[in-house]
């Protein structure tokens, strides 16, 4: 019997990649709500009460407004999968990033209500999450993140922007520091103190890079680059979606190679001589960081294959 799912915002930028990656699944059967029934509650939680999961793509308001309606139904309501930045941080709800710690991903596959992650967290978090597992870095240290991405991470307003030549080539935001996504990345990367987000839009539609320096003689122990390496590929190994790739210093490294897959990759670039390093990660931005990381989460939920919706990149 196939599975039913419910995409709630399935017409904004990740609501259609969701639905395209899951379009032609055999076991799944999608849902939808036509014209003005969308705007209706009523038609709204009919419809919640016939699905098995539903994939909230709105607005953090809106988000919210929905959880609430599943709130409301007791047992008669669906599982849910939360694109937005609403429930990130709420402990009621599992986080969607299965590779974060040992045995998460079955919190993820056991859990009623799934946030997923945000695009540029994923990046930070699967830089800094194992190194403090494994004592490499103290909770509190002193870190600063900077951060690429494409502009379809910006919405309607920015891709038109871009697309019709309105927008500048490259420039940083958030500089107030307050950008939504940091309570996320210093909750789930183990970090005590807040680290610095330099987040920056380029002009290519899809690919982000994450990364983050560092002085190694300020880590506990004063660890060598592939200290930290050894440590990130231990954390990953046997990951399907995550791997760590060994870094060419000569090459230059640009963010569109995984852009329609469901990747992760990760780097950690050394000089011993100078004691420096910087961690990167590369990854869609709307794949392992939006679309492809829901389709992921919905398959551990679900209990079924999502390798096809979730092509690797190429070698």
């Amino acid at each position: 019997m196939a599975r039913s799912i419910f995409i709630d915002g399935e017409s904004g930028t990740t609501g259609l990649q969701i639905r395209a990656r899951l379009a032609h699944h055999p076991e799944i059967r999608l849902r939808s709500l036509d014209g003005e029934a969308r705007k209706d509650p009523a038609a709204k939680r009919a419809l919640m009460a016939e699905v098995e999961v539903v994939v909230l793509c709105l607005p953090d308001d809106a988000a919210r407004e929905v959880a609430a309606i599943a709130g409301a139904m007791g047992e008669a309501a669906p599982r849910l999968l939360d694109a937005s930045t609403a429930h990130r941080v709420d402990p009621e709800w599992a986080y969607g990033f299965p590779e974060m710690a040992r045995g998460h991903a079955a919190q993820v596959a056991a859990a009623r209500r799934v946030s997923n992650p945000g695009c540029y967290p994923t990046g930070a978090i699967a830089l800094i999450r194992p190194l403090v597992d494994a004592g490499l870095m103290a909770p509190d240290q002193a870190l600063t993140i900077n951060a690429v991405s494409g502009y379809s991470g910006g919405g309607k307003a920015m891709i038109a922007q871009f697309e019709e030549g309105r927008a500048d080539p490259f420039f940083l935001y958030g500089l107030g520091l307050e950008h939504k996504h940091l309570p996320e990345i210093q909750l789930y990367a183990g970090l005590s103190r807040r680290p610095i987000f330099v987040p920056s839009v380029g002009d290519f539609a899809q690919g982000m890079l994450v990364s983050i320096p560092l002085h190694l003689d300020t880590l506990p122990g004063a660890p060598e680059a592939a200290d930290l390496q050894a440590a990130l590929s231990a954390h990953y190994a046997g990951c399907d979606w995550v791997r760590v790739v060994a870094a060419d210093a000569k090459a230059q490294l640009e963010p569109q190679a995984l852009n329609g897959t469901n990747m992760l990759e990760l780097r950690v670039y050394g000089n011993e001589r100078h004691r420096q390093a910087v961690l990167v990660a590369k990854l869609d931005n709307l794949g392992k960081g939006a679309s492809g990381a829901a389709v992921q989460n919905l398959g551990l939920m679900l209990g079924l294959d999502m390798a096809a919706a979730m092509p690797l990149a190429a070698e």
